[in-house]
């Protein structure tokens, strides 16, 4: 089912990705629970369909749910929950909602940066003109 709901997104038959979306999500809710990481990327799929048909308050409430758990689960570092942050910031963006975009691309940016810090000695950043 997910990949015909892929399928179909690919083709930009949003209402037959978006039906298959919803009946995939509440399956996976069922039964594996809504932390499930399958149940996570479900979420985050229908969400999807819902930016790109414009509907934005839709993708915005499952975004901000999968960002939230990916949080609680993962971590604000781990690399789903940072693209769970930017997939919400761009929604924000989209919404004209700029100060939450904002607020969510700083804090992104910032987890990023930190964790570019105390990935890489400062003397190699500095040779590569990264401070």
């Amino acid at each position: 089912m997910g990949n015909l709901a892929s399928t179909y997104h690919g083709q930009g038959r949003w209402n037959e990705a978006e039906q298959l979306g919803v009946q995939i999500l509440d399956m996976m809710n069922k039964l594996l629970g809504a932390e499930h990481p399958s149940t996570l990327k479900s979420m985050g799929n229908l969400a999807s369909t819902y930016h790109n048909q414009g509907r934005w308050s839709e993708a915005e409430q499952l975004e901000v749910q999968v960002m939230v758990i990916m949080n609680k689960l993962f971590g604000a570092e781990h690399p789903s929950t940072l693209t769970s942050m930017t997939s919400l910031a761009t929604t924000y963006y989209n919404q004209g909602k700029w100060d939450e975009a904002e607020q969510l691309g700083v804090q992104v940016m910032d987890i990023k940066i930190n964790m570019l810090d105390a990935e890489y000695p400062k003397e190699f950043k500095n040779n590569f003109g990264v401070l």
